[in-house]
Parts: structure tokens; sequence; C-alpha cells
């Protein structure tokens, strides 16, 4: 019938310290701190030595898809406090120049299409952006919060109403992962 036990083990290196207090879980390390709250999920979480093994006991296909994303989620943790996470943007124009700027928690986006209302894009957490020229660099330690800042600029700057093969105009995510 059914598989009796779903479990899945995450390593934990050497350089970070991962904490866990019931379910909430605090991963420390050369970048900074992260913490996340998984009592809401209907797993167990354990800690084997330098491994945390998460799993249920008779799963059904829900739990079973759960115990992996969870998983997923502690090793996203372990990597933003070591490397960090970088998303790469490239701003598209073809006829008026698009001028951007950092204002406190917001990316203002000037000039896109020619229209004479800034476009604004919110920054979501500790994310940090950077414009250089026709480049935006979005960073953090949260993959989360990195992915969505990076996914608010992008759809600030949709382009409705026409064909999107033809009105090229926009800002895309050309590349992104880990840091250094």
């Amino acid at each position: 019938m059914g598989k009796e036990l779903e479990e899945g083990y995450v390593e934990v290196p050497d350089d970070v310290e991962v904490v866990l207090e019931g379910k909430l879980l605090t991963a420390s390390g050369p970048k900074g701190t992260l913490k996340r709250d998984f009592s809401k999920m209907p797993v167990r979480i354990e800690r084997v030595g330098r491994r945390f093994r998460v799993w249920v006991a008779w799963p059904k296909k829900r739990e079973a898809a759960v115990v992996k994303a969870v998983c997923s989620h502690i090793r996203n943790m372990i990597t933003g406090v070591r490397k960090g996470f970088i998303y790469k943007m490239k701003v598209v124009y073809v006829y008026f120049p698009v001028s951007i700027k950092v204002e406190g928690d917001k990316v203002v986006i000037s000039n896109f299409c020619g229209e004479r209302k800034p476009r604004i894009a919110k920054i979501v957490g500790d994310t940090k952006v950077e414009v250089k020229e026709d480049d935006i660099i979005v960073s953090g330690i949260n993959v989360e919060e990195v992915g969505q800042t990076a996914a608010n600029i992008e759809q600030a700057t949709k382009v409705k109403g026409k064909d999107p093969r033809v009105f090229l105009d926009g800002i895309y995510v050309y590349e992104k992962g880990p840091g250094s």
C-alpha cells in the first residue's frame, strides 16, 4: 500500500551553526542569521550529529511532499548564511532611456517607455539592491526575500496591452544563484 516512513536528511557544514528549539530553526553563519518557524508543518525535525532528520510516519501524498519542502527550506537557510543569494537583472529598452534609483525600501524606475509617472517596486526585507548602468544586482541571505524583490522589479516594468514579442522593454533576470 503506502510507505511506512518518509524522511530526508540535511547536512550542516562546519562554518554554520544551526539551533533547533521545538520547531523553530535558527541558522547562523558568516553572512548573518536566519530564523524560520516550522510549527505549522506536519513533520518531525530532529538533530542527529551534524545532520537534521526531517520525517513523518505513515505519510499521505501531501505530507511526503512537505518533508522534501522542509529539507529544501533548511538547505536554503544554510546556503543563505554561508554564501547569500544574488539575482542579476538587465534593463532592456529600445528608444526611451530608463533611469533607476534606489530610495529607501523602493526602487524607482523613471522614463519607462517615455512615461512621465515613475514606476515603483518594493524591496522586501533585508535585501540589498545595487544599480550599475544597465544592470541591477539584488542580493541578500534570504532566498525568498531576494526572489520576491527581483519579481517586484520585473513586474513593475511589465508592458500591458502590447505584444511582448515586439515590445521587449523591461527589466529581466538573466542570472541567479548563490553568491560567493
